[in-house]
């Protein structure tokens, strides 16, 4: 069966049998969240800013938009402080089954909540959300078609009018040959996370990259087991490609951001207090164990902020 890419990424991803309605995505590829629970100290300390911006509200939103196995907002509770744990209303987003042992007070919820007080967090979501591949044509801008059984692609019709206005914008195509992946149904996603924002922070995690340095051949890929593998939409593998963060804050902006920021993982972490310091070797002769954990926990921060692996990711900040 030929299908556009949307259409076969929201298949294999989200359809009957889906890959993200069946998998645990831990066991498919690592993500800040599973590399180590600083991650989690980092949005809690983000969260306690938002908090303090906001006046301390009598009820505080943490909302985790593509949840997965519920790991970040079951940390951020664990780590949480008696009195900001007794005002945090906890929501994770997520098509897939509430996983087993999440805490009683998590609402699992497939939709995104609204009048959201505080701070929501899709940490990987938006490279999961279908969007069309298009193509450059000697006759312009062509979608790309997908066979959904082997992964082979042919050309298919010229693009509609939203999407070839999208592609002029954020990622013009002017050799032939050249592919861009069409992110109006990011920036669709995008707005309404901010729209349901009634007061408080909306923060997107994502590989990303900027309009000035779109790549030639596009971003998209395959995960399974922790290889990268061809991105053949038949529900067995993981399907994403890299997000244009910058057409998404203006998304946002459209919605009522009045604030914007894009930066990168490393520069937000480190401003968070994740610096992969190593503890003094002075430690390691007054309380070795003690340095060893240390020394541990700098490696997992290192890693967290590596900016050619996970401190590499792009990081939009909007407030409203």
């Amino acid at each position: 069966m030929w299908l556009t890419w949307r259409a076969a990424m929201q298949h294999a991803l989200y359809g009957e049998d889906g890959f993200y309605l069946r998998e645990r995505p831990s066991g498919h590829f690592r993500t800040s969240v599973s590399a180590s629970a600083a991650f989690a100290e980092a949005v809690l300390a983000l969260l306690t800013r938002v908090d303090a911006e906001l006046g301390e509200p009598a009820r505080l939103d943490l909302v985790d938009i593509g949840a997965g196995e519920g790991v970040l907002v079951s940390r951020v509770l664990e780590a949480a402080g008696p009195a900001l744990r007794a005002r945090l209303r906890v929501t994770a987003v997520d098509l897939s089954p509430r996983p087993a042992g999440l805490p009683e007070r998590v609402a699992w919820s497939p939709r995104i909540p609204d009048g959201i007080t505080g701070l929501a967090i899709a940490n990987e979501w938006l490279d999961n959300v279908p969007l069309d591949v298009a193509e450059q044509t000697a006759d312009g801008p062509r979608l790309v078609l997908v066979n959904i059984k082997t992964g082979e692609e042919r050309l298919g019709g010229p693009l509609g009018e939203a999407e070839r206005a999208w592609l002029d914008r954020w990622w013009p195509l002017c050799r032939i040959g050249s592919r861009a992946e069409i992110g109006c149904p990011r920036d669709t996603a995008w707005r309404a996370v901010v729209t349901r924002l009634g007061a408080g922070q909306a923060v997107a995690i994502d590989y990303a990259h900027p309009v000035d340095n779109r790549p030639f051949h596009g971003t998209l890929t395959g995960y399974r087991d922790g290889a990268v593998v061809a991105p053949i939409p038949d529900g067995t593998c993981d399907i994403t490609a890299h997000v244009a963060l910058d057409s998404c804050a203006a998304a946002g902006r459209e919605a009522g951001a009045f604030s914007t920021g894009l930066s990168t993982q490393r520069d937000v972490l480190r401003d968070l207090g994740i610096t992969g310091e190593r503890p003094p070797l002075d430690l390691a002769r007054a309380d070795p164990r003690a340095y060893l954990r240390k020394l541990a926990r700098a490696s997992e921060e290192a890693e967290l902020i590596d900016p050619r692996g996970l401190g590499g990711f792009g990081w939009l900040t909007q407030s409203r």
